[in-house]
Formats: structure tokens, C-alpha cells, sequence
């Protein structure tokens, strides 16, 4: 982005509409990849190409559109004829691409050829295939222990590369699995699991055409999943009622025109998607839930008839003690940690008795806090309450974002596998698995930087930058003894390899895969639990490139050569990597019953989710309330003790133009559309009472500091503040770029996931310059 600023203005406009189509545009002529036109037709389409942008589920019925604006750019980025080939490398020294911003890395282009790192001159280059699986795996076994080596796994990777990469870990001898859902949503899988048996949505894309209510928490679908707000608007217009809790007016549930919609795009029309929109304070959905909750009880108390208590006696237990908890939290105490009124609380009680059938969203707005865990399970128990989980139009959905995170985790990419699951590797492959929990993201962190850590393998991820602490992080994979990263672009994270560095360029997932075994696809699971096939037709980026299978089961052979298991069929013809997962399946997860047949039907199949069919697979064999009073302690209140009133609370977001942490160039200067942001990502969203209080202005430029409780310094320069409208001490600014504010010690309790959304920080003025400078 430039230096120029543009005055930030609010958008006027409803979300989608033309400004997505120009939008769609602007990926597909202004990044030069003219392929993405044709491989568009086939995105999200039965037997076609599954989009890497998210992992919203595809339409149940034949649609000759279905995907998104923000599909459109993952799309042609992957299909961008800019290639970093060695020449390039050979002229640009990693120290000088590390001072290149995100976009910058991103707009080199497809990598092309295996490189190694080469220390004297600073430069990665080329190097020969097998050169580099043997280098990997004689430094591999070469470590003292299986447990100094990190096998991470981004959420992109097909199930046919994700299982042999898990199996690779775990015949190394370790479950040092850490994932992009540590990152994400590890704190729903485990509320949901411990509530209900199963840490996954209980909801298909269909049941939003039967619920009467939707309420959405924590979450953007107008940037992170657009093609969710069709679903919303076609709910609303058949007279569903919608209620968004969001600490930001996010323009996408205000208001929203289909671009598919004819009629509503060429009259000016639109939708109104929010029937009641409450700005929750930042972390304050938990007492918004209590309160919506104690509401609700009382409400039953005076009237009867509005829990469900057939549902109740049958299917649960723990309800006496909800009730008990929930009665004894005083209202005064409810407002002012939620930032809404009890009368507010009440009409969304009043609202939710009237449905008949409701359903909850979510994204990382709750998984990213220190009571993540407990605010999803209060969420929970609203629903078992009327017994909204388990029958049409009604469930739980945490609305995942990477394309396969889900299928990922399905098939053993986790650090905390379960013993059904490794007794099936057992049972096939005929050794002892490890047992001993693993690494995860944040313990991973903690292990680069105390140096227990010794190697990191990446497929695919920017697994420096997507997580907290990032420069120190950054600095410490460059300390290890050996860094393999699989990946089709480069990134922030390759620019700090280790004492062998191996950059290996694969296959995207609109690429042609042709292997010894004839034409092959993937298959991936998307956040309903749809497994479906994906089948690449580009042609590659250069004849040099992988597959991600490929390259796993080499990677493992060569490590591991006098493993029995055929790691060389697994790379050469994925049905046998699908027969493999199926006979490991087999009492672990149920639904992979001939795997190969069933991937080839028109739609995939289903995973069954046992918490949708009212089987609970919880200790107490029913579906379990969780009772949870509000928070004595907190965050902000520890960070407040030591560093006084003027700590405030950072929430990280992203911006229109970005995909995790890749951040897109628009040619037009566009940032984040829908928040008015242009040519720049140095901005701080600040309420206006705020910056009275502090005694800031409107655009005035700041340094951050974090509000740190462990004694090291992390500031960020040069960001300017822009008047928003949000309630309270709360503040936003972009990911990933304010996760050097972070620290790994801010996490989600139980599920250890970064609090992202709840960054106690200082906003200071910059030190005054010298006559001299």
C-alpha cells in the first residue's frame, strides 16, 4: 500500500451489490490471471473445485453460480501468472524481502522450484527434489528426540495429504500436531464436545431455509464467507427473524444486495438482514447470554411454556444447577460486562420463546478470548433450552474459515488425537503410536522461543505471523536446526529459515494433478460436515511443482526408510490413501464406509453428527448444561491493575481485502471497503468517548503498546486513529499485522487459543523529535 492517505469515509452502501461484482472484477483483470475466468464456472460445483477461500458448505440444490467475491480473489491469486522463480531469488536476499510488506511477498507470485537456504549470501536456491527429501530426513532423524521435530498443518490441506502427514508424525514417534484451529476455533470444538458430545456443527446449509430465528455472534460474513449472507437474506425475506451481536456495525448484517439477484441489483434494491442489532462489548457476550438466559427463566417462571421440558428431561442434565447459577447473577452486573440494558435482553428472550426452530452462528468474535470456552457453552445452553439442537432448522454452527480445517482435524491432524483413532493406526499399520499429548500452536510458540523446539515442518500456513508475539517468534524459527515449509507463495514465515531451510513449491487446488496412478482428486470437509471431491484443471505454475501428498509421503519415505508402510502408493494414487483413512475410521469416526465409492457421488457425502441425530457422546450419555457465573477476573482487569485506566482492549479483525493473513493488492487502492479504508492497514478503530477520554484526536498518528503482565515490550508504530462508532473501551485494528502486540500467554483458558480479540493495550503519542532530526 502507499503512503498516501485518503479521508476514511463510512460506506453508505448495502454490502454486496455492484460493489462486489466490481470487486470480482478487479481480482480477475487487475492480478492478470485470466485462467481463474474459466476455473470460476467450476468452483464450489458438485465434482468440481472446491474454493480455498472458505469452508462455508456449497449449496444442497444445483446453482449456476456459487461463489463469492472473496472465492474470486483466493482464485486468482492462485491462478496469477507472476511467478518467484530461482532467478528472483538469486537477486533479492531474504534480509531484503523481509522488509517487503504482506502484499508485497504475496504479489511475487507462485513459486516454482524446491529451494534450500543458502547462508553466505543470504538467498534461497534451487535445489533438486530428491536432494531435498534426503536433506529433511537425514536432519530429522538426526535430532535427539522425535519430540524436538513440529509437524503444523494449515487448514487448507486435503484429506489425502493431511492423513499420510499425520501418519508421518506419528511414525516419527510424536503428536507434535499443531493446527490452524489451534489458532481459531479449538475453543468451540472443545465447548461443543464437553456440551454435546461433538466439537462441530449440528446444522447443514439446508436448515437455514426451515429456521425461524438466526442469531449471529462474533463474526463478519460480509468479508470472511459472503456467500453465508445469501442464505440470511433468503431466511429474512421468507420472514425469519435475524439478531446480530457485534461490538461493530459490521455493514454486511445491516444491509446486503445479492449480486445474484437480478431484480434487487438492477432496481437498487436491498435486504435488510438484522432485524435487532446489539453492540455487545467486546468479550461481553457471556453476560449477554446469562442475561438473555435469566430473562428467559424468569419470564417461564410467570408464564410457563417457554423452555422445552420434555427436551429437557429426556435428552439433559444439569439444568437445576444452570438455573441456580444463572439466578443468582445480579442484572447490574449483567449490563455493564455485556454494554447492553436488561430491557435489550429481554426482547431477544421474548424474540428467541417465539421461535419455534432457531439457529446460533459464530466465529472467532467468541473463540478468541480468555472465556471462550464458557461463553460458547452459556451459548449452549440457551439453546438446549428449547431444545434447538437436533431437529430441522435449528442447531449450533461455528462457521469455520480455512477450506479443510475441519477434514484436517477429521483425519488425525490434531495434538490430542483420541484412542480410538490410534488404535486404528495401530490395527493398520502395525506400530505403537505415540500417546502423550503434543505440541499445539501456542505450546509450539512457547518451544521455538525456550529453544525445545529444534524443527518445523509447515503444510502450508504463515505460522510465525498468524500467531501472537510474531517478531519474536519470527526470530526463533530461524534458530532451529531445520524449517520445511510446503507452500504455493511465499511468506512472511519462509523469510526465517532455519540452519537447513527448505522452501517446497506444491500444487493449488485448481491445478492439474496427474501422478503414476493417473488424473487424481482431493477431497475436503466443509464446516457442515460435507465431505465432497476436488478436481484441479489448470495447469500447474511450473513443471517443477508437487502435489502436497507427494511431497508428505516422499518427505516421510526418506525420513523413515525402514518404515514398512507404503508411503509411495499413498503419493502415487490417492483411492489408496482413501482406503487407508476408511480401515483407521472404522470405530474411530463413523461415516467413511466406502470412502472411494462415495466420494465419487455427485455431492460427496455426509458425516453423520451424532449431537444432530440426539445421541450425546458425553460422560453422562446426555446432552450436558453448563452453568457458568460471570468472570470475577479478566484480561483487562489484570492489565488495568499494573498499567492504570488508559489501557484499552484490542480486538484484531480482517479487512475486506485479505484472506488470513494474506493480504491482497487492489490496484483501485481499496483496503477494506465496508469500513471505508483505503491505501493503508495502519489504522485503529476508536469510539469517540474514548478518544475524548484519553485526550486524542480524530487521524491522529500513535504508537501501540501492549499492556504486557510478563515484563517484555511490544510496540507498533505509526497508526492512525479513525472515530468509529463502538461503544466502551474497546478498539480494532488489523490482523495480522497488531499480532506483535500479543502475547502467547493470552489465550483462551482450557483451549489455549490466542486471545486475539482481547489485547490490552496503550495508545502513546510519539516521542517528540529534536531540534536536530
Amino acid at each position: 500500500m502507499s503512503d498516501k492517505i485518503i479521508p476514511i469515509q463510512a460506506y453508505d452502501k448495502p454490502a454486496g451489490g455492484f460493489g462486489s461484482l466490481r470487486g470480482t472484477a478487479s481480482a480477475l483483470t487487475g492480478n492478470g490471471a485470466f485462467p481463474a475466468l474459466q476455473t470460476l464456472v467450476h468452483v464450489n460445483q458438485p465434482q468440481g473445485i472446491d474454493c480455498p477461500g472458505c469452508a462455508y458448505p456449497d449449496s444442497p440444490t444445483d446453482k449456476a453460480v456459487d461463489f463469492c467475491e472473496q472465492g474470486a480473489w483466493a482464485i486468482s491469486h492462485e491462478a496469477t501468472p507472476k511467478r518467484a522463480t530461482p532467478e528472483h531469488f538469486a537477486t533479492h536476499t531474504v534480509t531484503e524481502l523481509r522488509g517487503r510488506e504482506e502484499w508485497q511477498l504475496e504479489a511475487i507470485g507462485r513459486l516454482t522450484a524446491p529451494m534450500l537456504y543458502h547462508r553466505a549470501s543470504d538467498t534461497y536456491r534451487e535445489i533438486e527434489w530428491e536432494q531435498a527429501f534426503k536433506l529433511a530426513g537425514d536432519t530429522l532423524r538426526a535430532l535427539d528426540s522425535p519430540n524436538r521435530a513440529v509437524f503444523y498443518a494449515s487448514g487448507r490441506s486435503s484429506n489425502e495429504a493431511a492423513f499420510p502427514y499425520q501418519l508421518f508424525a506419528r511414525a516419527f514417534g510424536t503428536n507434535n500436531l499443531p493446527d490452524s484451529s489451534n489458532y481459531c476455533h479449538e475453543s468451540s470444538g472443545d465447548a461443543l464436545r464437553m456440551s454435546i458430545g461433538v466439537g462441530k456443527s449440528t446444522v447443514l446449509r439446508e436448515d437455514f431455509e426451515h429456521a425461524e430465528a438466526i442469531f449471529v455472534f462474533g463474526q463478519n460474513p460480509a468479508t470472511n464467507h459472503p456467500r453465508m449472507l445469501g442464505d440470511l437474506r433468503h431466511a429474512k425475506l421468507r420472514g425469519c427473524k435475524i439478531v446480530v451481536f457485534n461490538p461493530l456495525l459490521e455493514r454486511g448484517l445491516q444491509k446486503f444486495t445479492d449480486p445474484q439477484a437480478a431484480g434487487e441489483l438492477l432496481t437498487g434494491g436491498s435486504t435488510p438482514i438484522a432485524d435487532e442489532y446489539y453492540q455487545v462489548r467486546v468479550g461481553g457476550d457471556m453476560a449477554a447470554l446469562t442475561g438473555i438466559i435469566k430473562a428467559l427463566l424468569e419470564a417461564d417462571a410467570k408464564t410457563g411454556g417457554l423452555l422445552d421440558r420434555d427436551f429437557i428431561a429426556d435428552h439433559t442434565q444439569g439444568y437445576e444447577a444452570l438455573a441456580d447459577v444463572v439466578g443468582g447473577q445480579q442484572w447490574t452486573d449483567i449490563e455493564r460486562d455485556s454494554g447492553l440494558s436488561r430491557a435489550q435482553m429481554e426482547q431477544v428472550a421474548a424474540l428467541y420463546a417465539k421461535s419455534n426452530a432457531t439457529i446460533c452462528t459464530w466465529c472467532m468474535g467468541l473463540t478468541q478470548h480468555e472465556y471462550a470456552i464458557e461463553t460458547i457453552q452459556m451459548l449452549v445452553n440457551l439453546m438446549l433450552l428449547r431444545g434447538n439442537v437436533g431437529k430441522p432448522g435449528a442447531g449450533v454452527m461455528p462457521v469455520r474459515g480455512h477450506s479443510n480445517v475441519q477434514g484436517d482435524r477429521t483425519v488425525g491432524i490434531t495434538n490430542r488425537p483420541k484412542a480410538e483413532w490410534l488404535q486404528g493406526l495401530e490395527r493398520v499399520f502395525g506400530f505403537a503410536p505415540p500417546q502423550a499429548p503434543g505440541l499445539d500452536a501456542v505450546a509450539t510458540i512457547h518451544g521455538l522461543l525456550d529453544g525445545s523446539v529444534h524443527a518445523f515442518t509447515g503444510l502450508g500456513g504463515n505460522f510465525a505471523v498468524a500467531g501472537p508475539d510474531s517478531p519474536r517468534v519470527l526470530a526463533a524459527m530461524s534458530r532451529c536446526k531445520l524449517t520445511v515449509h510446503i507452500a504455493t507463495k511465499l511468506n512472511r514465515t519462509h523469510l526465517y529459515p532455519g540452519e537447513v531451510g527448505l522452501l517446497l513449491p506444491c500444487l493449488g487446488r485448481t491445478e492439474h494433478d496427474e501422478q503414476a496412478g493417473g488424473q487424481q482428486f482431493v477431497s475436503v470437509e466443509d464446516t457442515a460436515s460435507m465431505v465432497h471431491a476436488s478436481t484441479g484443471r489448470n495447469r500447474p505454475a511450473s513443471g517443477k511443482l508437487r502435489s502436497e501428498p507427494h511431497i508428505v509421503t516422499e518427505l516421510a519415505r526418506h525420513t523413515l526408510p525402514d518404515s514398512k508402510i507404503d508411503w509411495t502408493s499413498m503419493g502415487r494414487d490417492y483411492d489408496v490413501t482413501r482406503d487407508l483413512i476408511e480401515r483407521v475410521a472404522e470405530g474411530a469416526v463413523a461415516g467413511f464406509e466406502q470412502y472411494n465409492a462415495n466420494i465419487r457421488q455427485r455431492r460427496g457425502f455426509h458425516l453423520p453428527n451424532t449431537a444432530a441425530l440426539r445421541v450425546w457422546k458425553t460422560d453422562s450419555g446426555k446432552a450436558n448444561f453448563a452453568p457458568h457465573a460471570l468472570p470475577q477476573d479478566s484480561i483487562m482487569k489484570r492489565a488495568r491493575a499494573v498499567h492504570g485506566e488508559r489501557v484499552v482492549c484490542l480486538a484484531t479483525v480482517r479487512a475486506h481485502r485479505q484472506y488470513n493473513t494474506t493480504v491482497y493488492h487492489d490496484p483501485s487502492g481499496e483496503v477494506d471497503r465496508y469500513r471505508g479504508v483505503r491505501n493503508t492497514r495502519k489504522v485503529l478503530f476508536i469510539g469517540a468517548a474514548t478518544l475524548a477520554r484519553l485526550g486524542f484526536r480524530d487521524g491522529e498518528t500513535v504508537n501501540l503498546r501492549a499492556a504486557s503482565l510478563d515484563g517484555i515490550e511490544r510496540v507498533v508504530e505509526g497508526y492512525r486513529l479513525v472515530a468509529y462508532p463502538i461503544l466502551g473501551d474497546d478498539v480494532f485494528g488489523y490482523f495480522p499485522e497488531l499480532t506483535p502486540l500479543s502475547s502467547p500467554d493470552l489465550t483462551a483458558r482450557g483451549s489455549n487459543t490466542p486471545a486475539f480479540k482481547e489485547v490490552p493495550i496503550l495508545i502513546e503519542r510519539p516521542p517528540a523529535r529534536s531540534a536536530g532530526q
